[in-house]
C-alpha cells in the first residue's frame, strides 16, 4: 500500500510548526558547529558522499573520513524520546520507519566506502556530542593528536 504524499493536516498550528522545522543550519546545528570550531576542529558542511544519492552529511571531516549526522528524536525515531503521533498515525509511522531505514542504509553505504559514521541525537548535550565527535576523530586519526583536524 502506498501512503499519500502528505496526510491531511490536523490543524493550521501543527502545519506551521512542522514547516518551520529546519533540516539544516538550525540553532542546534549551528551550536554544534560553533563548539567544534572553538575546539579547533575544521570541517565541511552538507556534503554528498554517496554516488547517485541526494543524501547529505551534516558535518564532514574529509581527511579523517568521519561523517556526522545530527538527528532529531522525532524525525529519526529515537529509541529513548521518539514519539508516534496519534493523528495520521499510520502515515507518520511509515514515514519515520522509512527515515530509520534510510539512516541505516546510509550508515552501511558510508562504512563500505571507509567512512566512520557518528550519529548525534537531539537530546544529547552539545558538550557530550562534541566530546563524542572529538573522541572518534582521535581514534580514527591518532597521529593527529593535538593538531587541528
Amino acid at each position: 500500500m502506498t501512503r499519500p504524499k502528505h496526510p491531511n493536516p490536523i490543524s493550521a498550528a501543527t502545519t506551521k510548526r512542522m514547516n518551520a522545522t529546519s533540516g539544516r543550519n538550525n540553532p542546534r546545528e549551528r551550536a554544534v558547529r560553533s563548539a567544534l570550531h572553538r575546539r579547533g576542529l575544521r570541517f565541511r558542511l552538507h556534503r554528498r558522499l554517496l554516488a547517485n544519492s541526494r543524501r547529505t552529511v551534516d558535518i564532514v571531516f574529509p581527511r579523517a573520513r568521519v561523517a556526522v549526522f545530527l538527528d532529531g528524536c522525532f524525525w529519526h525515531g529515537c529509541p529513548l524520546h521518539g514519539t508516534w503521533p496519534k493523528n495520521n498515525a499510520e502515515w507518520w509511522r511509515e514515514k519515520i520507519e522509512a527515515n530509520i531505514a534510510r539512516d541505516r542504509d546510509t550508515d552501511r553505504r558510508l562504512q563500505e566506502l571507509g567512512w566512520t559514521v557518528v550519529r548525534v541525537w537531539e537530546h544529547e548535550t552539545i558538550e557530550a556530542a562534541i566530546d563524542n565527535i572529538e573522541h572518534t576523530l582521535r581514534i580514527v586519526e591518532p597521529k593527529i593528536k593535538n593538531a587541528p583536524l
